[in-house]
C-alpha cells in the first residue's frame, strides 16, 4: 500500500492531514478488535508511534501489554521483533555480533549477524528483568536509531519504535531502569485492571472457536462475533505510510508561547527551581530533563492532528502531560514513604501553571 499527499495537502507536506486522521482511525479500529479497554495505553501507543518515539508499558502480568504491541504491529503493517528480557540475556543477543564463517573453499570470513533490534517495531518484553548492562544495549538504538558493534555503526530501519513492557518494580527478579534509559521513552503508559464488563469481554474473545462464534454469551445478551487472533487484523498501512505520518506530526507548527507553556510546566516540577511548589520540593527528587519539554510538544502535536487541528495548542500539552512526564519525576524517599504519586504532582502543576505567562 502506497499513499502520498492528497490533493488538499499544503505544499511540502508528506501526507494530507485528513488522510492522516483517517488512517490513524483505521489503525486504532483494528487494534480495538483484540484489545478490550485500556484506553490510555491504546491512545498513548498510537500517539507515540505517530510521533516516532518509544513507549514504556507498565502493569501487572496478564493485562495485555504484549498483545497490544502485537496488535499495533499487525494493524500498522510494521515488521516487528521481540526480545524476552531475562537476567542471563547479553547485549549482543539484542544488537547482534560478528560471527566467523567458513566458505566452501576453506576461506574464513567475518560477517555481522544482526540482532532482533534490526526491525521496525521492537517489543522489549519485561525490560526490567534484564541486568543493567543488557538494558543499556537499547540506549543508542532508542536515542540515535543506530547500533554500533565492533567499531562499526549501522542504521536501524525507519521508522523504528521500541515498545517496552515493565513489571512492577516491587516484583521479584527485577532491576529498576536507570533515569537515563527512562528519559529516552517518549511516554510512560499504565495498564489498569479490567472491570467486570471488560473482564467478561476478554474471556468471551479468548474462548471463541476458529469460526468466530462465542462459546457462551452472558445470560439474556447476544454477543456479536469478534475477529480473534492476529489473523483477524488487517494491515491498513506500512513502513512508508507510518514514516509519512511521523513526518507530518513533526511538521505541525508550534507557536513560541505554547512552547513556553511546556517549558514552564517542566520547570514547575523541578524541586530546585523557585517556581516549584512546596509539594514538589518536598516529594520530587529532581525534575524532568529538557527531553520532558520536547516530549510534551512532540506527543502534543500528534494529539492535535488526531483531533483534527493543524497547530499545537495548550490543550494538547495538558492532554499528554501525565504520560509524558510521570517517568521523568522520580520521587524522594519522603515521597515514597508518604505514598505520593508522580501523577498527582504533575496534575497539580498543570492546574497551577497558567497557559499565559505572567
Amino acid at each position: 500500500m502506497t499513499r502520498g499527499p492528497g490533493p488538499d495537502a499544503p505544499a511540502g507536506l508528506p501526507l494530507d492531514p485528513g488522510e492522516f486522521r483517517a488512517l490513524a482511525g483505521e489503525i486504532r479500529d483494528q487494534v480495538g478488535k483484540v484489545i478490550v479497554g485500556q484506553d490510555e495505553a491504546v491512545d498513548g501507543v498510537l500517539r507515540c508511534l505517530l510521533a516516532g518515539g518509544h513507549a514504556l508499558l507498565e502493569g501487572t502480568p496478564g493485562l495485555g501489554k504484549t498483545s497490544l504491541v502485537r496488535a499495533f504491529a499487525g494493524a500498522a503493517g510494521l515488521p516487528s521483533g521481540r526480545v524476552q528480557f531475562t537476567p542471563d540475556l547479553m547485549p549482543a543477543d539484542i544488537t547482534g555480533t560478528d560471527v566467523l564463517s567458513r566458505a566452501a573453499d576453506g576461506a574464513v570470513t567475518v560477517a555481522f549477524r544482526p540482532g532482533p533490534v534490526f526491525t521496525h517495531l521492537l517489543l522489549a518484553d519485561e525490560l526490567n528483568r534484564a541486568m543493567p548492562k543488557t538494558q543499556s544495549a537499547l540506549l543508542e538504538a532508542m536515542g540515535e536509531g543506530t547500533v554500533t558493534s565492533a567499531g562499526v555503526t549501522r542504521p536501524l530501519p525507519r521508522p523504528f519504535c521500541v515498545l517496552a513492557t515493565q513489571n512492577p518494580v516491587e516484583a521479584h527478579g527485577t532491576f529498576p531502569l536507570p533515569e537515563a534509559q527512562l528519559d529516552r521513552f517518549l511516554l510512560s503508559l499504565r495498564f489498569l485492571s479490567p472491570g467486570r464488563e471488560e473482564l467478561r469481554d476478554i474471556v468471551l474473545r479468548d474462548t471463541m472457536p476458529p469460526g468466530g462464534t462465542p462459546l457462551g454469551p452472558a445470560p439474556g445478551e447476544a454477543v456479536a462475533p469478534v475477529a480473534t487472533g492476529w489473523a483477524g487484523l488487517s494491515p491498513v498501512a506500512g513502513p512508508a505510510e507510518v514514516s509519512a505520518m511521523i513526518a507530518l506530526v513533526r511538521a505541525v507548527p508550534m507557536a513560541p508561547h505554547v512552547a513556553d507553556y511546556a517549558a514552564r510546566l517542566v520547570i514547575a516540577l523541578d524541586p530546585r527551581h523557585p517556581a516549584a511548589s512546596h509539594r514538589v520540593r518536598r516529594f520530587a527528587r529532581f525534575g524532568p530533563s529538557p527531553r520532558g519539554a520536547q516530549a510534551l510538544c512532540l506527543a502534543g502535536r500528534a494529539c492535535a492532528l488526531l483531533d483534527g487541528r493543524l497547530s499545537l495548542a495548550f490543550r494538547d500539552i495538558r492532554a499528554v502531560a501525565v504520560t509524558a512526564l510521570r517517568h521523568r519525576v522520580p520521587l524522594s524517599l519522603e515521597g515514597q514513604r508518604e505514598g505520593v504519586s508522580a501523577d498527582s504532582l504533575i496534575e497539580e502543576a498543570v492546574d497551577s501553571v497558567p497557559p499565559d505567562a505572567k
